[in-house]
């Protein structure tokens, strides 16, 4: 009986020993962590947006950059191969090349306003300036041919495509940009057509054109280009374009001014101008005072700046027979020194033949008798002062 309660008790304990040592073995197994969702963002490129990969392709036009070359011929056959019309081609081309030789004529022919200072400019600078011109226009012609077959220029104005000339270079208003020289041409433009206006309204009212209007209109287009340049590149435009610089080289004419007293003189020419344009027409008191001030003062900066005898050389060309004298004296190659001598000839003569006529009192044949003696009296005095040769040479250039 005993050994059955041992026999009981014993497989009891077993059993209960192999529970417990297969919950100790579950404790020691690794138990997985849970599933974490996976969220999947999408790829970013340097676009900010999501890489596709169902692309579909579009069609797009052609662009300027598909069609154009570093060199003109494929350039040519871009266009061909698109069916660009032959003249549309040439007129492409013709432009092109044109352009392309404009920035060469810039880079390589120096300009004739280069002496600004001057009334015409030096010979050897006119020949120099036209060879590099001729020659740039052969090699711009040239190509075309060359591009565009022998037959290009039919149908084509004369000048199409050529390399024109242009007052905006130097080291001042060669620096301008495209935009500020289409600009400053669009208001040239404007102020010759507003002249052209002036001029036509004059003719028609039968009256001569009114000075006063005029400069108005040359005040305007002043304000319209200083607005576009800098107040150096107003006065280097001014100095080359200016009204008031054609008629400062004008009176400067034979005086060989310099550039700096050409520009000193135009400064205080164009202060004169201003200040009397501010009084304008009034007939008063004050303001014809101030009007005889001012032109003493722009007579002593010509005195200033071109010294005593160069200024009375200035003085005597503002004389009408000092400009026939200088004139012809200058055709027939007569020394310097014999210019002002050979003026005070020719007013002399001049002045009393005015008398003679305006005396009324003289009958006719009286009057026609000495005319012909202050005649001779002339001639006598030039060949004495000039001598047979040049003598002979003035009297050719002032017969009519």
């Amino acid at each position: 009986m005993r050994a059955r309660w041992w026999l009981i008790w014993l497989t009891v304990s077993l059993a209960l020993n192999g529970v417990l040592l297969v919950a100790w073995l579950r404790e020691l197994r690794p138990v997985p962590s849970p599933a974490r969702e996976v969220v999947r963002r999408p790829v970013v490129t340097n676009l900010l947006r999501p890489i596709r990969t169902n692309l579909v392709l579009q069609p797009r036009f052609l662009n300027w950059q598909d069609l154009e070359s570093e060199d003109y011929p494929t350039y040519i056959r871009n266009l061909r191969n698109i069916g660009c019309p032959p003249e549309t081609i040439r007129d492409i081309i013709v432009a092109d090349v044109g352009a392309w030789f404009e920035r060469r004529r810039q880079a390589e022919v120096p300009s004739l306003r280069q002496q600004w200072w001057r009334r015409e400019p030096e010979a050897t600078l006119v020949a120099e300036v036209q060879a590099r011109q001729a020659a740039l226009e052969a090699e711009r012609h040239q190509l075309l041919t060359t591009l565009l077959g022998p037959a290009w220029e039919e149908g084509l104005p004369a000048t199409a495509g050529g390399i024109p000339d242009s007052d905006l270079d130097g080291p001042i208003l060669g620096s301008l940009s495209a935009e500020a020289r289409r600009r400053v041409h669009a208001i040239e433009q404007r102020g010759r057509e507003r002249l052209a206006a002036l001029a036509e309204e004059a003719k028609t009212r039968g009256t001569p054109a009114s000075d006063a209007e005029a400069a108005r209109v040359q005040r305007a287009i002043r304000a319209e280009l200083a607005a576009v340049l800098d107040p150096e590149q107003l006065e280097e435009y001014l100095l080359r374009a200016s009204p008031t610089a054609d008629r400062l080289r004008e009176q400067l004419a034979g005086l060989e001014a310099t550039p700096d007293q050409f520009r000193q003189l135009f400064r205080a020419a164009d202060a004169f101008e201003a200040q009397l344009a501010e009084l304008g027409d009034a007939p008063d008191p004050v303001a014809e005072r101030r009007r005889v001030a001012l032109a003493l003062e722009l007579e002593q900066a010509y005195e200033r700046e071109l010294g005593p005898a160069r200024y009375l050389r200035h003085r005597l060309s503002q004389d009408k027979v000092f400009q026939q004298t200088y004139a012809a004296a200058e055709r027939a190659g007569v020394a310097a020194e014999k210019l002002l001598p050979l003026y005070q000839v020719n007013q002399v003569a001049s002045e009393e033949r005015s008398r003679v006529l305006a005396d009324r009192s003289l009958p006719p044949e009286e009057q026609t008798r000495r005319l012909a003696e202050l005649y001779e009296q002339r001639l006598a005095a030039l060949r004495t002062l000039l001598g047979d040769e040049a003598f002979q040479k003035l009297q050719a250039e002032e017969r009519p």
